[in-house]
């Protein structure tokens, strides 16, 4: 075709790039995680994620108000109780540590959308997600469990609700439980090709929730797996699930692709704490522009076909959408 077409012509200025853009990446697409911990005045930086932090629910106020302010319309809580038993009872506390942290954000800003994990690893002493017999997490138990902390969770006044546990049927439990108890308006962002990765490395720093023993190949899925997270995502579809996530993102666009040709539904990706501990560390050794490798990497999030993206960047994304 050449000389007749030159693609060239239209990225010579800034103003011809803007105009055949095919992707854009908006504030409104994240999602912020934020890690809550028991006691007051707590603002603990985690070590494998520069600027991110364990907050006490005291300091939630603050840290609301500047999430909102810079336009994010959402976060999602992950808790870290004082007292961890093998059941997780803190994780469906009527006064659980995510359930104080959901009705402080929601005085302070009630604009600002909380979502909220529901798993157990954070709350079991063992660290698995859910209910141990022999030696391994029982499905059927485990979901009666996630279910009471769904419930918990709406009734301290979450906005949605995000099981990622990875338990058969706990999507159709989940949305029984809440339209049972009234709730039938709470949407469900299930996790439903979320792999056995090791990317989550400094996620099981912050949330303290490394498993006591083995590991949750038997729950997660296979990396090697693409065709199955098919069958995950329609299952979970079919079940109740108002969107559904692809964790972790990075190294899964191609899951990302194939779920947005599939379904006709919403779809979330997670920019999980290694992929964003990764991009810290380089930028620090002066390795990569770690703004601009930043805004790439959540740009190829969108461009795979996420709506959402749920991102420790968040905030420095923001910043740098509103110049």
């Amino acid at each position: 075709m050449f000389p007749d077409y030159r693609p060239r012509r239209l990225r010579k200025n800034e103003n011809f790039r803007r105009m055949v853009r095919e992707t854009s990446l908006s504030v409104n697409d994240l999602i912020l995680p934020l890690f809550v911990t028991f006691g007051k005045n707590k603002k603990n930086e985690i070590s494998s994620m520069p600027g991110q932090f364990q907050l006490s629910v005291d300091k939630l106020a603050e840290e609301a108000k500047e999430i909102h302010g810079l336009g994010i319309p959402a976060v999602i809580l992950f808790g870290i109780p004082e007292h961890k038993d093998e059941l997780g009872t803190d994780a469906y506390a009527d006064n659980g540590i995510v359930q104080q942290a959901i009705r402080e954000i929601k005085k302070t800003v009630p604009e600002l959308m909380v979502i909220t994990d529901v798993c157990l690893c954070e709350f079991t002493s063992h660290g698995h997600c859910g209910f141990i017999e022999k030696g391994d997490v029982d499905n059927d138990q485990t979901i009666d469990l996630l279910a009471r902390e769904a419930v918990s969770h709406a009734k301290a006044g979450a906005d949605m609700v995000a099981p990622s546990d990875m338990m058969d049927g706990r999507v159709a439990a989940i949305r029984e439980a809440l339209d049972e108890e009234g709730y039938d308006d709470i949407p469900i962002m299930a996790y439903s090709a979320k792999y056995s990765s090791a990317y989550y490395g400094p996620f099981r720093e912050a949330a303290e929730s490394t498993p006591q023993f083995g590991d949750r190949r038997s729950y997660q899925m296979d990396p090697a797996n693409s065709d199955e997270a098919l069958r995950e995502t329609e299952l979970d579809i079919a079940e109740g699930a108002d969107i559904v996530m692809v964790k972790p993102a990075l190294a899964y666009l191609d899951i990302i692709r194939r779920l947005k040709d599939e379904f006709d539904h919403p779809i979330a990706a997670y920019n999980v704490s290694g992929e964003y501990a990764m991009v810290k560390a380089a930028e620090k050794a002066g390795w990569i522009d770690g703004e601009r490798v930043m805004m790439e990497t959540l740009l190829s999030m969108k461009r795979a076909g996420a709506d959402i993206i749920l991102t420790y960047f968040a905030k420095d994304a923001a910043r740098v959408l509103g110049r």
